[in-house]
């Protein structure tokens, strides 16, 4: 079985675990200067929600990073292209097209211009069957998906050689 493309998308988080742990430290730390000021000053009842914005914060990431675990991956082989999508709180789904009849629709413009379902995703069809997938990719990278797709898509669709020479 030839594989044509491969893709696993991932979304994109700009702050990996060390920078985390290194922003964590400086919050806490941040937050016991403040709160060590706060308790000079005699108002030691704001201490408690010196601690409520850093777990307020660590929650915030902790779901963030959560959701990073969510991935869709697009494989083109010889009978079909499929569609998978794994995401952390539902079961895993999968599509599957025959690759002669899909059809690949991705709009260019710019996220503030675009309208419709299809706005934020590569939209790919056949038979009344469709999946959007890539919609938490940025512009660039969802047209950078789509042409790649596009590209495979058509290498699959080319004869693999030439034909017989007639008469």
């Amino acid at each position: 079985m030839r594989v044509f493309f491969d893709a696993i998308l991932h979304p994109h988080r700009s702050l990996g675990r060390g920078g985390f742990r290194v922003l964590m430290a400086v919050v806490v730390a941040m937050n016991i200067i403040i709160a060590g000021i706060f308790v000079a000053n005699g108002a030691w009842p704001v201490v408690p929600f010196c601690g409520l914005d850093v777990l307020a914060l660590w929650l915030a990431f902790r779901v963030s990073y959560r959701s990073a675990r969510q991935y869709e991956r697009v494989r083109l082989t010889d009978s079909a292209l499929t569609v998978q999508r794994i995401h952390w709180k539902v079961p895993e789904r999968r599509w599957s097209f025959h690759p002669y009849w899909l059809r690949i629709s991705h709009d260019e413009r710019t996220q503030h211009d675009r309208r419709g379902p299809a706005a934020g995703q590569v939209m790919l069809s056949s038979h009344g069957q469709s999946v959007g997938v890539g919609s938490f990719l940025s512009p660039d990278e969802r047209s950078a998906f789509a042409h790649a797709l596009g590209d495979a898509l058509r290498a699959w669709r080319r004869p693999s050689c030439p034909p017989e020479p007639v008469g």
